[in-house]
């Protein structure tokens, strides 16, 4: 296998395009830290070059500690975006590395961490982006919580309720505070899963929300196409993040993690995420709307 690209733009094959992780079984206290992985995923640091595709967009980003949604904070900052970041107080760590490329490329980088699970938070983040950064014109949602249980009699209601708070009202809730500020031009994009279409059978809490999050922002984008905003999802399927070592999928399940499910042959890295979030905030996507854009390496959706 080769080494990651040192450019996004490079030409090559997908397949080896970056190493297939194989990890070997791990596991963190949930949230987790991305810098404790092994190996760490690659958010774009060395190969994420702009183009000016969001020059002086503002936009806030949730789960933008690690993962994908660090990745899209970078790359959106590398497009010229300022950058609201909001993520768990416990994973601080994570997030000053991303606020350092952020701010590398530029931009401004707000930090706000806090929980989608208190109904205040939602509009302290927004509140909190309109004070810094002058308003909202670009709302990503990406954070969300995956526990993997064996059985569904090990599902407790508290973990079930906490998928949905997080994943789904936690998303409804963003949306209701951001929405007085977007005006015709901005752009919501959620974070659906290869799961919305095929549950794995040890996650159907998070496979269900994942379902009601494409579901919903459906419905939106045909509610708020009428005030000039575009409402899109993205699918992203097996993706190396902090989400698996800290108890989203079973531990010794890592060394086959994606490679056994995408015919790609191997996981995706945050960084092949990023792009699609990209396009579908930027002007290229203007005529985009209630799309899920399925980022999964193969694997065929209805």
């Amino acid at each position: 296998m080769s080494a990651a690209p040192s450019d996004q733009y490079a030409f090559g094959d997908p397949r080896s395009r970056y190493p297939d992780v194989s990890p070997e079984p791990q596991t963190q206290e949930e949230p987790g830290l991305q810098s404790q992985m092994t190996p760490v995923p690659d958010l774009g640091e060395s190969s994420y070059r702009g183009t000016g595709r969001l020059e002086g967009r503002k936009a806030v980003i949730t789960g933008a500690d690690s993962g994908i949604g660090a990745a899209v904070a970078i790359a959106f900052a590398r497009e010229g975006a300022d950058v609201v970041l909001a993520y768990l107080p416990e994973e601080q760590s994570d997030a000053d590395h991303v606020i350092e490329q952020v701010e590398a490329a530029g931009r401004k980088a707000v930090a706000v961490p806090g929980d989608l699970r208190d109904k205040a938070y939602a509009g302290q983040l927004v509140e909190r982006a309109v004070a810094e950064l002058g308003g909202i014109d670009a709302l990503v949602s990406v954070a969300g919580k995956q526990r993997w249980q064996p059985d569904l009699l090990d599902i407790t209601d508290d973990q079930f309720e906490a998928t949905f708070d997080v994943n789904v009202f936690g998303l409804f809730r963003l949306v209701k505070a951001a929405l007085p500020h977007l005006q015709p031009g901005s752009t919501i994009t959620t974070t659906a899963s290869m799961e919305a279409y095929k549950p794995a059978p040890d996650r159907l809490d998070y496979a269900a929300s994942k379902g009601a999050i494409n579901n919903f922002s459906k419905g939106l984008s045909q509610l708020l196409v009428e005030r000039g905003i575009r409402v899109n999802v993205v699918a992203p399927g097996p993706t190396w993040s902090v989400l698996q070592p800290s108890g989203g999928v079973d531990p010794e399940s890592l060394p086959e993690f994606g490679s056994s499910e995408s015919p790609m042959g191997r996981a995706a890295q945050p960084a092949e995420q990023a792009p699609a979030y990209v396009f579908l905030a930027s002007q290229e996507s203007s005529y985009v709307v209630g799309e899920t854009l399925n980022v999964n390496g193969g694997m065929v959706t209805p």
